[in-house]
C-alpha cells in the first residue's frame, strides 16, 4: 500500500518557458524592460487654422477672379447685410440659435418682443421653460432651442459674469455655439474679421471653385486663404444674398447671374 505524500512534500515540476513570438526578443531575467512608446495626444478637429493646407491651389489667378466676383456681387447687392436683426452680442447669440432650421424673416418676427423683455442672460434663466417655449414656438424646435438658449446663458453667468465673450476661443465654449455663430457675433458686433459659413456659403463657394471641402470649418479656412481679410465681412453678407436670390440650391439662375463671367459653374 502506497503512503500518501503531504502537500508540503510534493514538488511541482518546473514549467517550461513560453515560446517567444516570432521577431520578438524575450528579455533576460533582471534585464530592464523599455516602457512602451507614448502616443502623441490627438489634435482637436474642426478648428479653422491658417496653417492648414487649402483644398485648392491658391494661385494669383484664383485670387484675382475672387476679387472680380466679389466686386460683381457688391454691384448687384449694394444693400447686402446680415438678415438677422439684433443690436447686441447677446441678441445675436439668441437670434442665431433661433435661426436653426428656420428662416431669418420668421426669426425677425419673434425677436423684437423677446429682446425687449430679455436684456441680460439672467433674464432668460429666471423665466420658466414653458413661457420661453411658447414665445419662440413659431421658430420650430422650440424645446431644443429653449434648452440651448438657457444652457448658453448659464455659462455666461457662471463663467463670464453675465458678459458676452469677445474672442472665438471663448465664444465656442458656450453650449451650442460653433464657429458660424461665433463669427456672426464677432464680425457684426465687434467688427472682428471672420467668415460666416452658412448653407449658402458652403454650397456656392464650391460651385465657384474656391474650395472642394464640404466641412464648414475647413471651407472657412479655404476662403480665408483666397480672400483678403478686409473683404471677409462683405463676403459673409453677399454670398447668402446671392444664394437666396440667384444661385439657389435646386435651380440656380445662371443665365441671370451677375457674376456668371467669373464663375466656373461647378454645379453638382
Amino acid at each position: 500500500m502506497k503512503r500518501a505524500t503531504s502537500s508540503s512534500q510534493r514538488r511541482k515540476a518546473p514549467r517550461p518557458p513560453k515560446p517567444a513570438a516570432a521577431g520578438k526578443r524575450v528579455p533576460r531575467k533582471h534585464e530592464p524592460v523599455a516602457p512602451p512608446p507614448k502616443r502623441a495626444p490627438a489634435k482637436p478637429a474642426g478648428k479653422a487654422s491658417r496653417g492648414a493646407v487649402p483644398s485648392v491651389a491658391i494661385t494669383p489667378d484664383l485670387k484675382r477672379r475672387a476679387l472680380r466676383l466679389l466686386d460683381g456681387l457688391k454691384q448687384a447687392y449694394p444693400d447686402a447685410h446680415c438678415e438677422l436683426d439684433f443690436t447686441s452680442a447677446l441678441e445675436a447669440l439668441v437670434a442665431s440659435i433661433l435661426a436653426a432650421q428656420c428662416t431669418d424673416a420668421r426669426v425677425n418676427m419673434v425677436t423684437p418682443s423677446l429682446f425687449k423683455k430679455y436684456r441680460k442672460p439672467q433674464d432668460y434663466l429666471d423665466t420658466p421653460d414653458a413661457v420661453l417655449q411658447e414665445e419662440i414656438r413659431s421658430t420650430g424646435f422650440f424645446n431644443n432651442k429653449t434648452r440651448a438658449i438657457k444652457s448658453a446663458c448659464r455659462v455666461l453667468v457662471d463663467e463670464f459674469s453675465g458678459k458676452m465673450p469677445r474672442t472665438m476661443e471663448e465664444l465656442i465654449r458656450l453650449p451650442g455655439v460653433g464657429r458660424k455663430t461665433a463669427n456672426v457675433i464677432l464680425t457684426n458686433v465687434y467688427s472682428v474679421p471672420g467668415i460666416v459659413v452658412d448653407t449658402h456659403m458652403l454650397r456656392n463657394a464650391a460651385r465657384m471653385g474656391f474650395s472642394t471641402n464640404r466641412d464648414a470649418d475647413k471651407l472657412e479656412h479655404d476662403l480665408m486663404a483666397v480672400f483678403p481679410d478686409s473683404t471677409w465681412l462683405s463676403l459673409s453678407h453677399l454670398m447668402p444674398w446671392h444664394g437666396r436670390r440667384c444661385c439657389t440650391a435646386r435651380k440656380p439662375m445662371c443665365d441671370e447671374c451677375p457674376v456668371a463671367d467669373f464663375c466656373p459653374k461647378l454645379i453638382d
